[in-house]
């Protein structure tokens, strides 16, 4: 059976409650990305020493150090050295956390994967020295904002990339978003990307019925079928964690805190929409015999 995970800042920015959240549904695990209205990159050595305390107990596991790892731009020299130094910052992190799963992405979208692609090839050769000498891994999202939305053109990527260091993190929901290349997210992105799959983001897509527009909606209630999804993890045998990404909201989140979340406005009512989320999650893994 896989584990079960949430991201903290999809609860609130105050890490202590985002624990408790995860502790009374029974989780197995958290996902870090912004806490205290600091992104993971940058959060201080007091608060990491606090948030270790506040663990403490709990038995909740760090499943992967959310960062923004090559959410940039690609023709800037300036941004791919920062996002160097990110990566390694977020390793350390992990490091304090004993978690070596590190999330990252292929830069941000100019145009078509293919005519960037060898460019792109190029840049993960000084991170994945970085990963080796470091002892982690990089799960790369499939994210329709980057150059890379779906599991379709991220297996080629992986298979080119040839790195044990580099692995993919499988957003069934982020498969829907792609406007250039279009996959069915279970069982077609599944199928194709489970070789490569060290981690697992559930959120879900569909209409929102307050404002009729596409966007994320409650887990187990927009067009993603993750019952089908849970029981493939399940039969394939995953023991990874499904961490939960809400992203949906009463109100919805602009495209602006989807694209680069954290903070607090991104964390505004999250604690309501992810409690909503994680019911629904279990009440899936009940009727399928799983929970």
């Amino acid at each position: 059976m896989f584990r079960l995970a949430v991201f903290t800042d999809e609860i609130t920015q105050d890490f202590k409650l985002a624990v408790d959240v995860a502790v009374e549904y029974e989780l197995d695990g958290i996902e870090i990305r912004s806490v205290w209205n600091n992104p993971p990159q940058a959060i201080p050595p007091d608060h990491v020493a606090k948030m270790k305390d506040i663990l403490k107990g709990t038995g909740l596991k760090v499943c992967s150090i959310a960062s923004p790892f090559f959410k940039c731009d690609i023709d800037s020299e300036e941004e791919y050295r920062q996002h160097l130094d990110i990566l390694r910052k977020c390793i350390h992190l992990g490091r304090e956390f004993d978690c070596r799963m590190i999330r990252g992405f292929t830069f941000w979208r100019k145009g078509r994967y293919e005519e960037h692609k060898q460019r792109i090839l190029d840049k993960f050769e000084e991170p994945i020295k970085i990963l080796k000498r470091e002892g982690a891994t990089l799960g790369i999202e499939n994210e329709a904002a980057t150059m890379i939305g779906t599991a379709k053109v991220l297996v080629p990527f992986l298979k080119e990339l040839n790195s044990p260091y580099v692995r993919a993190t499988w957003d069934p929901c982020n498969s829907c978003t792609d406007d250039q290349v279009e996959e069915v997210p279970y069982p077609d992105g599944y199928e194709l990307i489970k070789p490569h799959m060290v981690h697992v983001h559930v959120k879900d897509w569909g209409t929102d019925p307050q404002t009729g527009k596409l966007g994320c909606v409650p887990v187990g209630t927009g067009v993603i079928d993750y019952e089908g999804q849970f029981r493939a993890l399940i039969r394939d045998g995953y023991k990874g964690y499904a961490s939960l990404e809400t992203h949906w909201r009463p109100k919805a989140l602009s495209t602006e805190e989807v694209n680069r979340p954290g903070g607090a406005k991104f964390s505004e009512s999250g604690e309501y929409a992810s409690r909503i989320c994680l019911e629904n999650i279990i009440k899936i893994l009940k009727k399928i015999g799983a929970r």
